[in-house]
């Protein structure tokens, strides 16, 4: 630990010339830098959440309402500004009523989580995230704030590199953690192997995300206007596999692409991209106004770019089939669960590491096809046509429930706010 904070403390200044590179795309990296060396405004919460970007943040927010609604003050904290942005669009009513806070989270200096520790005074902290952050979990072991690592999971790919971890080290910072509460008993069994002593099977509480009916209403609205042609969703596409899903749109010309890059950074090259290669786009943000009604006339568009955020589940309820990115690149799959909430069958690329849970229990459902050649990708989204749409939202249904099972747990601890 000592290490790895004199190292963080030398390599500090590249950190910020990192944000400012970040800030070139988005403008938001380069906002509220205080906040991730633990100054401004303090927050005294019960519970400090740690939602790392906006997946962790969606997966966060059936607890985070709960627990507010239960009088719970809760500060969070986020990594990126996509998650900061959810955030606050979401929750703007409880932080005007001083319920809620939004910070960035520091960076992982023991340092600056200590000041920020005693900035907020949480009882408890819920981190949802899958990467450990050792000086986030050394300081809040120090400062004696309980941390319970949620949603957790350690992969196979990773599960070599922590033993290894733990065996040069003495320890793995997961067993510092107060509690851990695994995604699957496959991971619960790795976590007790890195010598966590607390380990709970709780699931994966972004099953519990409700569709906003909205959203879902427009989807569907779009898709049945586009009378005998099939709708197909490219979501979150990151950098690295624009020429797999670009071959595939190719493929798919008679029908609509909906492709929703998974960074704001990616919507203006992607649009030029997909013109330069001949396709015919229309932006989301060109045709459809707010509420995202009435459907616009697709029938000479090819591929409906969503450039926007939080409209995800309008994107994939307008879709027959859905493609999931990162999995044609060795960062990983994205999120899966989404879709198979609305009945849609999925496809991703073969590096599912990212999901090993559900992705193994989706594909042994039947409800995830992991297409393992990109050249294969337009070919496995056609055969899914009309497939597997109430064995989707079956398997969703059995694995629902970690969000009230995580509520429980905070109120067996706590008793109750402050």
């Amino acid at each position: 630990m000592w290490a790895y904070q004199r190292a963080l403390a030398v390599a500090e200044p590249l950190i910020w010339r990192y944000f400012r590179k970040r800030g070139r795309g988005d403008t938001a990296y380069l906002d509220h830098w205080d906040e991730r060396r633990a100054e401004g405004e303090s927050f005294f919460a019960d519970i400090w959440i740690h939602a790392v970007s906006l997946g962790e943040y969606r997966s966060a927010e059936p607890t985070i309402r709960t627990l507010v609604a239960a009088g719970y003050r809760i500060v969070i904290t986020h990594a990126t500004p996509a998650g900061r942005r959810a955030s606050l669009a979401a929750l703007s009513k409880e932080i005007a009523a001083r319920r809620v806070a939004i910070r960035y989270a520091p960076i992982d200096r023991e340092i600056y989580w200590s000041l920020f520790f005693a900035r907020h005074l949480p009882r408890l902290g819920l981190v949802f995230e899958m990467e450990f952050w050792p000086g986030m979990i050394e300081a809040a072991a120090a400062g004696e704030v309980p941390l319970w690592l949620v949603n957790s999971q350690i992969p196979e790919k990773s599960f070599s590199r922590a033993r290894r971890l733990r065996s040069l080290t003495g320890g793995h910072p997961a067993a510092r953690a107060a509690r851990v509460f695994a995604k699957s008993e496959r991971m619960a069994e790795r976590f007790r192997a890195l010598g966590a002593e607390d380990v709970e099977v709780m699931g994966e509480t972004r099953f519990d995300i409700p569709p906003p009916p909205h959203h879902v209403a427009a989807g569907k609205a779009l898709g049945g206007s586009l009378a005998a042609r099939s709708a197909y969703t490219f979501a979150s596409v990151v950098a690295g596999e624009e020429e797999v899903y670009l071959a595939a749109a190719r493929a798919l010309s008679r029908s609509l692409v909906i492709w929703v890059p998974r960074a704001p950074e990616l919507f203006d090259a992607t649009d030029a991209m997909l013109r330069n290669a001949g396709l015919r786009v229309a932006r989301r943000s060109a045709v459809l106004g707010d509420d995202l009604g009435p459907p616009p006339d697709l029938s000479r568009v090819d591929v409906l770019l969503g450039d926007s955020f939080g409209e995800m589940f309008f994107y994939l309820a307008a879709a027959d089939v859905v493609s999931v990115g990162g999995g044609f690149v060795e960062k990983g799959a994205h999120n899966v669960i989404e879709p198979l909430a609305l009945g849609k069958p999925v496809v991703t690329g073969p590096h599912v590491w990212t999901i090993e849970f559900p992705g193994v229990e989706a594909a042994e459902a039947g409800v995830l096809d992991i297409c393992k050649a990109p050249g294969d990708l337009a070919g496995a989204l056609t055969a899914l046509q009309g497939e597997g749409v109430e064995k989707a939202r079956a398997f969703h249904a059995r694995h629902s429930g970690a969000s009230a099972r995580l509520v429980a747990a905070v109120a067996d601890a706590l008793g109750g706010p402050r």
